[in-house]
């Protein structure tokens, strides 16, 4: 198959917003064509530990856990879930000033969105 078009933003941890420095935790990707839509996130602790030390990682990975869940459609994860694949990508990836902030959207080109997932989240987050 063909290349397809593809959005994607990194999932950042920002545990003090006033400061501006940041981890990456995570990956969003929406491929229309291919009508996919996931995240994969992951906390690396010790990271988290020597950048904010007194910031509980247990919070951080439950919201992370949330984003997952909301692009996966889980209707467990509230009325967001619920929305369709292009909505929950707007809003997984909607500029927030909070702890956990997404990046600005990158877009490439993919044949298989799942292994370009999983590139991106370890070339950007591992």
């Amino acid at each position: 198959m063909a290349d397809q078009p593809f959005q994607y933003a990194i999932i950042r941890v920002v545990p003090r917003v006033e400061r501006g420095e940041c981890l990456n935790a995570g990956v969003v990707l929406l491929c229309r064509p291919r009508r996919f839509l996931a995240a994969r996130v992951g906390l690396d602790r010790e990271r988290l530990a020597a950048l904010a030390p007194g910031v509980d990682p247990a919070t951080i990975e439950t919201h992370l856990a949330a984003i997952e869940a909301i692009a996966r459609g889980d209707p467990a994860a509230g009325p967001i879930a619920r929305l369709g694949q292009g909505e929950r990508f707007h809003w997984l990836v909607a500029p927030a000033s909070t702890v956990i902030q997404p990046s600005e959207v990158h877009t490439g080109l993919c044949d298989d969105p799942a292994p370009e997932l999983d590139h991106l989240f370890d070339r950007l987050v591992r």
